[in-house]
């Protein structure tokens, strides 16, 4: 009898089942397909899979939305922004009006010290009994300013809490805004935020670069192998890139089987130094199946441009993809870096007009 799948390899083959079928269907990668389709094919929601079933062959975003809106409509980009919105409005009213009233319950409680300052200040001599009725209204004025008080910070720390988790989600969807779903590192949206910044400090454009990677054939494995195997190898080679870059540098999916990486504070041999270890690395590594099935040998071609060689975003992309495809012409399997291109134009950095 055979063994009982572990939940991880379930959660696996459902995953590859859902890019399977998107792929098929000529669905867009995107967090929200994802997650209909996810469900669809688990089966936890038999009237979600009925819409999913009757889709044509080749359906349409819109289709997709529809379906998006109906069943998670919480879930999804502007009903967490609008929820997000409500609540902090909500809670921030909330937070002003208890302040308010703890504003006036402590001018409240001055009006009773100031009487009663002004009440002894005028009374050279008082019966006991006087000074009895003071001392209570003096005590029961203050326990009820201090229980007061304690409700006061009981409920802003509920508040605090309630806007805090509100945070929290909003960072969560940001994430998962910025993030692939198919590798788990950052996707184009992220990459194109992450490109523009590098021009946002002149100091940081003397020292950062841009290496494009792209996988060798990746339409021969496509098609040799079909593409449940060709997105497992685009995840390997995302861990591999993720993996051996320090933390905090940036790595994206940008599309398909291309990479991206922005990395900071290393001129341009160590930049291509690193990137050709990375470039070693996934030709050295084994690409197989559970069955022994060999996908290798899997490459990359690389495109390194330097900021300091490029006007700003757009031309540096368009810089390193020039030289990825110098790469790609002249055997692949290599690195190159813009500055060694023979027909690039001449620019200096240092003469740049600051305006």
């Amino acid at each position: 009898m055979q063994a009982a799948m572990a939940p991880a390899e379930k959660s696996n083959d459902i995953a590859m089942s859902v890019v399977t079928t998107m792929r098929q269907m000529g669905v867009m990668g995107l967090p929200r397909n994802y997650e209909i389709f996810y469900e669809a094919l688990t089966g936890s929601n038999h009237e979600l899979t009925l819409e999913v079933v009757s889709l044509s062959k080749r359906p349409s975003q819109e289709e997709l939305d529809r379906i998006g809106r109906k069943f998670f409509a919480q879930n999804h980009e502007h009903a967490i922004v609008a929820t997000a919105r409500e609540t902090l409005a909500r809670e921030l009213e909330d937070v002003a009006r208890l302040l308010r009233h703890e504003r006036s319950h402590i001018e409240k409680y001055g009006e009773v010290l100031t009487e009663t300052s002004d009440g002894l200040a005028s009374r050279h001599a008082m019966s006991r009994e006087l000074l009895q009725r003071i001392v209570s209204v003096m005590s029961v004025a203050t326990a009820s300013t201090i229980d007061h008080g304690k409700q006061v910070a009981t409920t802003l720390s509920e508040k605090s809490a309630e806007l805090e988790s509100v945070k929290s989600a909003l960072e969560k969807y940001k994430i998962l805004a910025d993030t692939d779903p198919l590798t788990r590192i950052w996707n184009r949206r992220a990459f194109d935020k992450q490109i523009a910044d590098i021009y946002n400090d002149r100091k940081g454009v003397m020292f950062a670069a841009l290496v494009l990677a792209d996988i060798d054939r990746f339409k021969e494995i496509n098609d040799r192998f079909g593409h449940p195997v060709g997105d497992k190898i685009i995840q390997l080679v995302a861990e591999i890139l993720h993996g051996n870059l320090p933390a905090d540098m940036f790595v994206a999916r940008t599309g398909g089987e291309e990479f991206a990486l922005i990395l900071e504070g290393a001129s341009e041999q160590a930049t291509f130094d690193l990137a050709d270890g990375l470039r070693a690395t996934i030709q050295q590594t084994l690409f197989s199946s559970p069955t022994g099935v060999n996908y290798g040998p899997v490459t990359v071609c690389m495109g390194i441009c330097m900021a300091s060689e490029a006007d700003g975003p757009d031309d540096l992309y368009a810089k390193a993809d020039r030289a990825l495809y110098r790469s790609k012409i002249t055997g692949r399997n290599r690195v190159t870096k813009f500055s060694s291109v023979q027909d690039k134009p001449l620019k200096s950095w240092l003469l740049y007009k600051k305006d």
